[in-house]
């Protein structure tokens, strides 16, 4: 039974709550730190949040403030510090003196032991997963925009954070609140900027899947409503348990999911946190399954970066990037699991499975050689060549190879789940961070002391092709490939106000042998007229079967008149593949295939 409530009743029954007066552990040179969030319809006018820390000092000695420089989850340095202005500090209702040490740290001056408060303004502006953005009735922003954390000492110091905003506005955060509304204590700076946070007017409900409860939060009002609200909470019910299976533990009290809709925005992103994720869409991706794909990959997140990490991010570091070659276990092999969590949820048939793997393996195949190591590490960088973001697909499909070696090797007693088990157990619950020789030690132990050196120099290190005539029938599967004769005019087009515009000209292509030029606008190929939606059909089907070199009339309008040219028929062979199941495969490549789509192993 589903049963969704108000998040002021959730919060009731959940009795969340700390003592306000407990005293709060210290940071090196200060102690009681609380920081004040104002986002009002004040702030709002000028795309603003208003922030402040206040801090005990024990002496009299200058204390250095930074901001980080990025957002875990988003390999890229942000200087968040560019947003900020209007800078002040104060101590016994004194102006004191403050200066910069660096672009992103800030030196304040106290004149004697007692409280201080540092002030800013940070500019809300910046429609991204890593960055704060408002509206006149809403803001969210993350953590690391916002948060300065004292320089010299460690991360692990408690504090306060207290939300000033209008009376009928809400809160959606990760963060524990206190009894009093509106003020929250974290453990450790490291819990304080894993939190996005909503402020505003926003449509918000909760639920309760097994022994926890889950927050769904939509802007704007009135978005995500009926129909698109129902399906995204079914497929959050249904891809829990699987993902749940494959840890056997749910690390989080609590799960937030964010989501802002607007229309200027291209497409989806979405980032992960500890016990949430803030996502970005255009309302396109409502009731679209791509939306369920990305909620499925944040989740996963949750357990497979946020906790279970690569000791090259462990503990993270605010200031600096940190590069690591094990990224595509983080991000492609979140995103294998993402696919696997809607076909275990029975959210998508496998076939749609089939489809998701089959176009990763295109995206890796039209992308030069990269290795996944290689790859992992230029994340930071942004590459320019088209492998920038290539360790998600290619990790992917690592992680489903893997997953089927091992299955195979242990008469799929054991699979890719009992390797992400055990390095989140020796790893993560002792506080840790895991390194690429732990990782291969468990994919070895999984498969029964199967060595893996041969795959990681050829798929991991190295740059070969996927051998997939290899591995997919070792899971029941097949991959049928197709070439077709395609007919060609060798030219692109655009829509413009005149009509459909020649953009570009093959060189050598039929459109540039019959002098098509750039700019003409065609009118019509063969007498079929190219404004029509189904020229390309139409064109299609009346010259597949006809002969290359066979003559027609390209009409176009150049400089306002109409000119007929005449092309020659010319073909370029594109192939097309598919994976599909093989009912021929034998007793045990089906019980492969069968474990994972089930998420099962044994005989």
């Amino acid at each position: 039974v589903k049963k969704i409530l108000t998040s002021t009743l959730l919060l009731t029954l959940l009795g969340w709550g700390t003592s306000a007066d407990a005293q709060l552990s210290s940071a090196d040179g200060v102690a009681e730190i609380q920081y004040d969030i104002v986002f009002n319809q004040e702030t709002a006018l000028e795309r603003e949040i208003h922030v402040e820390m206040s801090f005990d000092v024990l002496d009299d000695d200058a204390v250095a403030l930074s901001l980080p420089s990025w957002t875990p989850g988003s390999y890229e340095l942000d200087d968040y510090a560019q947003n900020v202005h209007n800078v002040w500090a104060r101590q016994d209702g004194a102006e004191i003196h403050w200066d910069k040490a660096d672009f992103d740290t800030w030196r304040v001056y106290p004149t004697m032991r007692g409280r201080v408060t540092i002030g800013f303004d940070y500019s809300a502006d910046a429609l991204d997963t890593a960055a704060s953005w408002s509206q006149p009735d809403f803001a969210f922003f993350n953590g690391t925009n916002v948060f300065l954390y004292p320089e010299g000492g460690d991360l692990n110091f408690e504090s306060k954070v207290v939300f000033h905003t209008e009376d009928d506005w809400q809160i959606a955060t990760g963060l524990t609140p206190d009894r009093t509304v509106g003020e929250y204590t974290v453990r450790d700076y490291h819990e304080l900027v894993d939190m996005p946070t909503f402020v505003g007017r926003f449509d918000l409900d909760s639920l309760q899947i097994g022994r926890r409860w889950y927050r769904l939060a939509t802007y704007p009002q009135g978005t995500m409503v009926g129909q698109a609200r129902e399906v995204i909470w079914d497929q959050i019910v249904a891809m829990m348990p699987p993902m749940e299976k494959v840890f056997s533990d749910v690390p989080w009290d609590d799960y937030t999911t964010l989501m802002v809709f607007n229309s200027g925005f291209g497409g989806g992103s979405a980032l992960e946190h500890s016990n949430s994720h803030l996502g970005i869409y255009s309302p396109a991706f409502l009731l679209s399954p791509t939306l369920a794909s990305i909620t499925a990959h944040e989740i996963f997140h949750a357990w497979n970066v946020k906790r279970l990490r690569p000791a090259d991010l462990w503990p993270y570091d605010y200031a600096r990037r940190m590069p690591t070659e094990l990224l595509w276990i983080s991000e492609g092999i979140t995103d294998y699991y993402a696919d696997l969590a809607l076909v275990r949820g029975e959210i998508v048939p496998p076939e749609s499975f089939y489809g998701l793997t089959q176009g990763k393996i295109d995206n890796v195949n039209s992308t030069v050689p990269v290795a996944l190591e290689d790859a992992s590490l230029s994340a930071w960088v942004g590459p320019r060549d088209g492998t920038s973001s290539i360790y998600y697909p290619k990790g992917s499909l690592a992680g489903l190879m893997l997953d089927i070696l091992i299955r195979d090797a242990s008469d799929n007693e054991a699979s890719l789940d009992d390797v992400m088990k055990m390095v989140y157990q020796y790893a993560y619950l002792r506080d840790r961070g895991f390194t690429e020789i732990e990782w291969w030690a468990a994919v070895r132990e999984a498969s029964g002391g199967r060595s893996f050196e041969d795959f990681r120099a050829a798929y991991v290190d190295g740059r070969e092709a996927y051998p997939w005539n290899d591995i997919l029938p070792l899971a029941g599967l097949r991959l049928r490939t197709e070439t077709q004769r395609v007919p060609r005019i060798g030219i692109s087009t655009s829509g413009s106000d005149e009509g459909v515009e020649v953009v570009t000209v093959v060189p050598g292509g039929a459109g540039n042998t019959a002098g098509v030029q750039a700019g003409d606008i065609l009118i019509s190929v063969a007498g079929i007229d190219v404004s029509s939606n189904s020229f390309g059909e139409v064109f299609r089907q009346r010259f597949s079967s006809e002969q290359a070199g066979a003559s027609y009339d390209l009409m176009v309008v150049r400089n306002g008149a109409p000119i007929t040219l005449s092309a020659e028929l010319e073909f370029a062979e594109l192939t097309s593949s598919q994976i599909e199941e093989d009912l021929r495969a034998g007793e045990k490549a089906h019980r492969i295939l069968e474990g994972l789509l089930t998420g099962s192993t044994g005989r």
